[in-house]
């Protein structure tokens, strides 16, 4: 089955520019001019990958992507002129997997076309049914994490950072290595990032945060979500 792309652009070149890039690489596209379109379709047929121009008529992209976000697990690549570091966080923090600034190569789209879905199909491939860790149980398909039971509420960023480290509990992940699982190279987010995610997962899932018990830190390297001493909780 081929691989189907939504290009969301209101500008009619750009669109057909990479529509010609993306079919070239034997991507089906489908190509939508307006923010209200786009979510209508992507309900109706989601696709593998959304590339979404944050400028959009109707509806613009930073609704499409809170909307789509908040009830699809579909992957979105925003196109965005704004390269500032505060817009590119806010589109992250929506959900979005990861960006490409204007102008753009044809090079470079296609580099992170590939490595976001590469990313999404390592994360379906793990997710063949909830994942449990001790009390904490992360629910992939339900976008869902419960604590004791308890669920726990997550911005996309924090999910996707639990889901990495809680598909293979014990191992120890780089800063790098979760700043690329949780939003692809970027010159304009730091390492500092995950340390911002780690935080405020502590705050939600530890009994203490000042003193961990799930999501540790292994100095000079990074982290990795412990499997607990049930008895001693």
């Amino acid at each position: 089955m081929p691989i189907e792309i939504m290009v969301a652009e209101d500008d009619p070149k750009l669109a057909e520019v990479l529509r010609r890039y993306l079919e070239r690489e034997g991507y089906r596209v489908t190509v939508l001019g307006d923010g209200r379109r786009a979510i209508d379709t992507a309900r109706q047929r989601p696709p593998h990958l959304l590339i979404l121009d944050l400028m959009l008529p109707v509806v613009d992209g930073w609704d499409v992507c809170r909307v789509l976000k908040r009830e699809t697990d579909i992957p979105i690549l925003l196109l965005t002129a704004r390269s500032t570091q505060d817009d590119i966080v806010l589109g992250l923090d929506l959900g979005a997997d990861d960006y490409v600034t204007k102008p753009f190569g044809p090079r470079e789209l296609m580099a992170r076309v590939r490595a976001t879905l590469r990313r999404r199909s390592a994360v379906t491939d793990a997710a063949a049914g909830p994942i449990v860790v001790g009390p904490l149980v992360i629910d992939t398909d339900r976008h869902l994490v419960k604590l004791d039971g308890a669920a726990v509420e997550c911005t996309p960023a924090e999910f996707r950072l639990l889901e990495v480290l809680a598909g293979t509990p014990g191992r120890v992940y780089t800063r790098a290595q979760l700043l690329d699982r949780l939003h692809g190279f970027s010159s304009y987010i730091t390492e500092r990032t995950v340390d911002g995610h780690v935080k405020n997962l502590r705050k939600k899932i530890e009994r203490d945060a000042r003193q961990p018990e799930l999501l540790l830190t292994v100095y000079g390297v990074g982290y990795k979500l412990e499997l607990p001493d049930l008895d001693a909780r």
